[in-house]
């Protein structure tokens, strides 16, 4: 028996119940040491990075993930997952800003754009991809566009998309109207204080794109945006902050429509909640990523992110957390749910969605994002 057939079985009598971690460790690093073999089992056992830390969007995302990935990781390598979670994308740059080389190393970022963020300020790390073999099952068009930003190499690993779309309770507010109406659902006059929306500056001058008849990544008209964004901030219940607080607002009925993350919104209607949910033309597309920021213990995060690309990882976590994974379904089968998951697509090219342009919306992040914290206030 070689040595890879023999880790396997370890691995597989670990997995079954068979053999507890202590053993199921020892064995495994006392088998590699007598063989001079570094093993990828053996992280305890040889005195390697013991914790690598990550950071995501909590609620339903950050359990699939502790569940589906940390949990069984952890099992394997001994290595510790440290949890964290974030509410926007701009609260977590900050507090990397504010922080030392190392102290976080792999975020669950959202779009090319954030991607690029962290690059022009010097955050970019770059990826062994010998390192990561399951890199092998993710959609070539979802890559591509990363190392499009890192000149060819990669600082970061495609891990699942979705779409903002519009979410509506189904009693006050019918498909038909929905499919009228669209965007403007949201600047409806007779829906004032029970229409909500997430206060992030992209998503509101997106949606105020929307509602103005205009192309969300090229705007002729910004007045006309700022005023649907100021009707909408007058009309709304509150601005929500979270993906949790997103479902607990249409769960509890206190609004009835808002635009909200897909995933989220089919965790609503698992849980028997008449919520509808439609991706308007020009709609809110984005991927996320698993990125690695500078400093971090690669080699560590590197496996990680092997394990997390390994298809029955991401299946798994797809499943939980109700998002597409970024597998190419031409290359692995995806099971039975994830083909009824929003945003989907069977033929793994992403035609039908709509990302935002990295350069434009970085381009214009400081000016729009100071005008609309501005409205946000009330101006």
């Amino acid at each position: 028996m070689d040595n890879t057939k023999r880790y396997e079985r370890l691995r597989e009598r670990y997995m079954n119940g068979g053999l507890d971690r202590r053993s199921f460790l020892g064995l495994i690093g006392a088998a590699g040491l007598a063989y001079g073999v570094r093993t990828p089992f053996a992280r305890e056992a040889l005195a390697a990075t013991d914790k690598v830390r990550f950071d995501g969007w909590g609620g339903v995302v950050s359990e699939a993930f502790r569940k589906y990935a940390f949990e069984p990781y952890t099992a394997e390598t001994g290595i510790n997952v440290v949890d964290g979670t974030f509410g926007g994308g701009d609260e977590y740059l900050s507090r990397v800003k504010a922080s030392q080389p190392g102290e976080y190393n792999i975020a669950h970022l959202s779009g090319v754009f954030d991607y690029a963020r962290y690059h022009n300020l010097g955050f970019s790390s770059v990826l062994n991809e010998a390192n990561i073999p399951n890199l092998q099952y993710v959609i070539p068009k979802l890559v591509d566009v990363f190392r499009g930003v890192t000149d060819g190499k990669l600082s970061c690993v495609p891990y699942d998309y979705g779409t903002t779309g519009l979410a509506y309770n189904r009693k006050y507010v019918s498909d038909e109207e929905m499919q009228e109406k669209g965007a403007k659902i949201l600047i409806d006059e007779k829906l004032k204080g029970k229409i909500g929306g997430w206060g992030d500056w992209r998503t509101r001058i997106w949606m105020g794109a929307l509602q103005t008849g205009q192309d969300p990544n090229g705007v002729t008209d910004m007045d006309a945006v700022w005023d649907a964004i100021r009707q909408h901030r007058d009309l709304a219940l509150k601005y929500w902050g979270s993906g949790a607080e997103l479902m607990s607002l249409l769960a509890e009925e206190e609004i009835y429509v808002t635009e909200g993350w897909s995933g989220r919104i089919y965790a609503l209607q698992e849980q028997g909640h008449d919520i509808g949910y439609m991706d308007p033309p020009n709609g809110y597309g984005w991927q996320e990523c698993l990125f690695v920021i500078k400093g971090s213990p690669m080699e560590a995060c590197e496996e990680l992110l092997n394990f997390m690309l390994a298809p029955e990882t991401s299946i798994a976590v797809a499943e939980g957390q109700n998002y597409p994974p970024a597998l190419d379904p031409n290359k692995v089968e995806l099971g039975s749910k994830i083909p009824t998951l929003p945003a989907f697509d069977p033929k793994g090219t992403l035609a039908g969605l709509t990302f935002a342009d990295p350069g434009y919306w970085n381009g214009n992040e400081q000016e729009w994002s100071k005008t609309f914290g501005r409205i946000q206030k009330g101006y």
